[in-house]
């Protein structure tokens, strides 16, 4: 028995082993891969390998996958990648896993600087694919320094702005935050619309001369072939849309497409090598058929998709909604939670203060009483003096009966008399006077125990309020809310011609319509806008690329992706051959 092939297949998110057969043909491993996967939407995609003299080669499909020149390694390594894109993203990608494997591939090349993206672009665009991978943002998930690992923009542009790594990951936060409510899938997709207006996007470029000789780049897209001057990849000189061309072909190195334009001459240039040839005439027919196809009504296997997709998708937004709701369900009984805590604590100080006032109230009390008893006591002492003056008055006055009588009954001297006398009202006078004064003070005292007598009185009225107050209403209760691949030529064939389908296909020059994303999406112009301000201030213009002089002068003329695709192709296809063969 053969012994088998091992393989190792590298999507944009994962690495898939297979062994195979050596009599196994590029398709039967391209289907075991998709099978793999779960993908339906094939045509756009190839298996990508390095040949023998390290050149990307797509693996051909109808033959043995042995039988070709793929470099000699255990396992033998290939990429799984997007060999054809669509015109629009949110028109023609239906399923999730077709969405996210453009996404990593774009995101790839941007991160790379495959593909030029403007510095306030790929800002916008790193937020969304923060967005796409941790989902909202959220203070509790994602600390300071939640971004520090991922790659999120081009070298190029962290190294034109004096700004640290920290500075850029809170300008990338503050537009996170700004997706809030954004699925992941949904996330993705708004990086592709913006993605594919960039000029370079889906583009792929060789190098070519027309008869004069003039070093040129052909770039081949979704939408045409477009003629580019050898330092601007940018900005494409000329362009024909796919419906203008009836068949492809080369010998050798010389590349020839024949215009459906009987008037207009054959399109020609060359490659520097016949290998190239055919990798044009690869792309060419692949991206003519698609591009045909789109003009078409879908097949019904399309139509099956997109109507599984669309179930799939509101299904998603089903459970989105139902998520939010238990989300907002849960953020309300927490709140509430919050909410009886703190009337929890707020009657347990209410109840401390009471306690404290009873207290408090309580030792007044007793300090009223005990003053109360000790002006009782005065009192009764005050009294008791009294009495005893009294008596001590009493006596003297009898005293001073008994010596008026004497006065009458003996003979005295008048001086003698008189001296007593004085002497004894002298005594009598001051003891009224110290009785008096006594007496006032009794008044006083009695006064004061009335006063001490009612402060205990009221007290006693407080504390009994206290005791008997009624007790602070308890917190409220709340219940619980809760692709068919088309066949190559021969590499041993140095010729080779293919006749191109154009009929019965409606609008075949719709693109040329459309605009920008950020010219539709008044909330994408407004974020450009608000970054483009933002990073001029850090900008470091030294140190701008060639490619980015080129941006800013497209801008500064009011230049886009399909303004230019609309001029490139102004005139009839034999002026625009002949401005071909004149550059």
């Amino acid at each position: 028995m053969p012994k088998p092939i091992n393989v190792r297949v590298t999507t944009m998110d994962a690495e898939l082993e297979f062994a195979i057969q050596p009599n196994t043909t590029g398709k039967q491993l391209f289907d075991q891969v998709v099978k793999t996967v779960g993908l339906r939407e094939v045509w756009y995609f190839g298996l990508q390998y390095v040949d023998s003299k390290g050149y990307q080669t797509w693996l051909k499909l109808d033959k043995k996958v042995s039988s070709q020149d793929v470099k000699k390694e255990n396992p033998l390594q290939f990429k799984f990648r997007a060999k054809f894109f669509p015109e629009d993203v949110s028109d023609e990608l239906i399923q999730d896993i077709t969405q996210k494997l453009f996404f990593l591939q774009v995101k790839e090349s941007i991160l790379s600087d495959e593909v030029y993206c403007p510095p306030e672009t790929a800002v916008l665009l790193g937020s969304y694919a923060v967005q796409a991978k941790f989902g909202d943002f959220s203070k509790e998930n994602h600390k300071t320094g939640y971004l520090t690992s991922d790659r999120l923009l081009p070298q190029r542009v962290l190294e034109q702005h004096k700004l640290s790594r920290e500075q850029w990951e809170e300008r990338i936060q503050v537009w996170h935050e700004e997706h809030r409510g954004m699925l992941k899938e949904d996330a993705m997709l708004e990086y592709l619309k913006i993605a594919q207006d960039l000029e370079m996007y889906g583009v792929n470029y060789f190098e070519i001369k027309n008869k004069k000789g003039t070093d040129l780049w052909l770039g081949e897209d979704a939408l045409g072939v477009n003629i580019y001057e050898k330092e601007d990849k940018l900005t494409p000189k000329i362009g024909f849309p796919w419906s203008e061309i009836r068949n492809i072909s080369f010998n050798d190195k010389k590349f020839i497409i024949k215009p459906i334009d009987k008037k207009a001459p054959d399109f020609v240039f060359y490659a520097p090598r016949l290998r190239i040839n055919k990798r044009i005439l690869q792309l060419c027919m692949g991206n003519h058929e698609l591009y045909m196809r789109r003009r078409k009504p879908d097949t019904i296997e399309v139509q099956q998709m997109k109507a599984q997709a669309r179930e799939e998708k509101h299904q998603r937004q089903m459970e989105r909604a139902q998520l939010v709701n238990e989300k907002k369900k849960r953020e309300t009984i927490e709140k509430e939670k919050e909410q009886m805590e703190r009337e929890k604590r707020e009657l347990q100080m209410r109840l401390q203060q009471f306690e404290e006032k009873t207290m408090k109230a309580e030792r007044d009390l007793q300090e009223q009483m005990r003053r109360a008893i000790q002006l009782e006591d005065e009192r009764r002492k005050a009294e008791q003096e009294a009495a005893r003056l009294e008596a001590e008055r009493q006596a003297a006055l009898l005293a001073k009966e008994e010596l008026a009588r004497q006065a009458e009954d003996q003979i005295k001297s008048q001086e003698q008399l008189a001296a007593e006398l004085a002497e004894y009202t002298a005594k009598i006078t001051l003891l009224e006077e110290s009785k008096k004064r006594k007496e006032e003070e009794a008044d006083q005292w009695q006064h004061r125990a009335r006063e001490a007598q009612e402060d205990l009185v009221r007290t006693r009225e407080e504390l009994h309020m206290v005791m008997t107050a009624p007790p602070p209403p308890p917190p409220p209760v709340y219940e619980n809310m809760e692709e068919n691949e088309m066949e190559d030529v021969e590499e041993t064939n140095s010729t080779y011609s293919a006749e191109l389908q154009y009929e019965d296909i409606d609008d075949h020059r719709k693109e040329e319509d459309r605009i920008t994303e950020a010219e539709k999406n008044e909330r994408v112009q407004k974020q450009l806008m608000a970054l483009s301000s933002e990073l001029a201030q850090a900008r470091d213009d030294s140190k701008k690329t060639h490619n980015d002089l080129i941006h800013t002068e497209n801008v500064r003329v009011g230049r886009d992706k399909y303004k230019t695709l609309r001029q490139i192709r102004q005139g009839n296809t034999k002026q625009r051959i002949d401005e071909f063969e004149a550059l």
